[in-house]
């Protein structure tokens, strides 16, 4: 199937392309960003050698849809969405932190529990937990943004605020946005039969000094969910929980000798394994949004978002 893995546009006043590990972001007269979103997928920070079809409009798509649904609790850099796998917002200068809230111990968290770790980014987590219990109150631990080919780390809010990276004054505010869209995340969700586990969420300055959200939100790159009914059930058992997330992916890759880790080798994924991915992916679309995915052609992607965003900049 086809898949966008790459892209190399050039738009009328373009100044310049910025690569992430998943998208790809074009600044037009230093005024708005159009961000295409592609099909490659990325598990512990490193872009897995193949796409994954529909990846990059389901992720648009539900970042879309959850920027109109918190846009009156925090303001947010989208301007259009002009094609499927493309957002234009307004140009931003991003924080160099990732705000991850986590209101259950899972992923990360607890293999840093299971270690026996009880403090992350500075933030103590109680004792007596097992993997994906709840915690009393959702945490904030956040990491630093890396360059693309980096790791992200984790990082305290103490380290941030000592080292310069954010002033206490915007913290205290990307702090508040962080809970706010968390909360409305995790009604929405319960709204549709899911716990929003743990999610991040990215920050950025207007030119006029407005803090808002950029990025994307509440997807399954970002996010991590749970099928709510059952769930008690389930940790009251020790089993595992049925989730939509990326962590399928990731479990995945460390079942198959894959860390990240210098030295290791990223298995094979075969036709077949990617068509399963896709499907995931599709599902949780369905599931978070409440609708049915709609496939956008993807006879020749490439063309067609340059047709819809040239079409976009001429006309706006």
């Amino acid at each position: 199937m086809n898949t966008i893995t790459t892209t190399h546009f050039n738009f009328p006043g373009q100044k310049s392309v910025y690569r992430g590990k998943v998208r790809e972001v074009y600044n037009i007269n230093d005024d708005l960003l159009v961000m295409v979103a592609t099909d490659r997928l990325s598990a512990f920070d490193v872009v897995l050698p193949k796409g994954i079809p529909y990846k990059g409009q389901i992720l648009n798509q539900i970042a879309t849809k959850f920027m109109e649904l918190t846009a009156d609790i925090v303001p947010n850099w989208l301007v259009a969405t002009p094609d499927p796998n493309v957002a234009v917002g307004h140009l931003c200068e991003p924080f160099k932190v990732e705000m991850v809230i986590r209101g259950y111990l899972s992923g990360h968290a607890a293999r840093e529990y299971a270690a026996g770790r009880r403090i992350l980014c500075g933030v103590e987590m109680p004792e007596g937990l097992k993997e994906n219990d709840k915690f009393p109150t959702p945490i904030i631990t956040p990491t630093t943004k890396a360059d693309n080919g980096s790791h992200d780390e984790d990082i305290s809010r103490e380290a941030i605020l000592a080292n310069g990276i954010v002033t206490e004054e915007d913290y205290l505010i990307l702090e508040k946005y962080t809970r706010a869209l968390y909360q409305r995340g995790t009604e929405i969700a319960a709204s549709r039969g899911l716990i929003l586990v743990d999610t991040k969420y990215e920050f950025g300055k207007t030119r006029d000094g407005q803090i808002v959200l950029i990025d994307e939100i509440h997807t399954p790159d970002s996010s991590r969910y749970f099928y709510a009914e059952g769930y008690q059930e389930r940790q009251n058992n020790n089993e595992e929980q049925k989730q939509l997330s990326k962590e399928f992916v990731r479990r995945w890759l460390i079942e198959n000798g894959f860390q990240g880790k210098e030295g290791q080798q990223i298995p094979n994924m075969t036709d077949e394994y990617i068509e399963t991915v896709s499907e995931r992916y599709i599902e949780l679309f369905e599931n978070i949004i409440g609708e049915k995915f709609v496939k956008a052609d993807i006879s020749n992607i490439n063309e067609r978002i340059e047709k819809n965003v040239l079409k976009y900049l001429q006309n706006r």
